[in-house]
């Protein structure tokens, strides 16, 4: 049971990079592509933690968390960078 739930949670997860692909291609303006940058980092993680729990091994885990620091001080900086026109002042 548990793995049937693992690959319709995979299915929908690779779904929505495929969209958030779209967006970011697509975005009429920066912050939209953005935004789709910024979800693109949690759906790899979401598939990072579903290897973890596939393969039974707590690295996956970790890593997932690494990439969610970067990818949330990433985010910031993009986000100065693109309001005040340098990050660091």
């Amino acid at each position: 049971m548990l793995a049937i739930a693992l690959w319709i949670a995979i299915s929908f997860i690779v779904l929505a990079l495929a969209m958030n692909i779209y967006r970011l291609a697509i975005g009429p303006d920066i912050p939209d592509r953005l935004l789709a940058l910024d979800t693109m980092y949690v759906n790899a993680i979401a598939l990072i933690v579903i290897a973890g729990m596939w393969l039974n091994t707590k690295t996956y885990f970790e890593a997932a968390m690494l990439i969610a620091m970067l990818g949330f001080v990433s985010t910031m900086a993009i986000c100065r960078y693109l309001l005040r026109g340098d990050i660091i002042e």
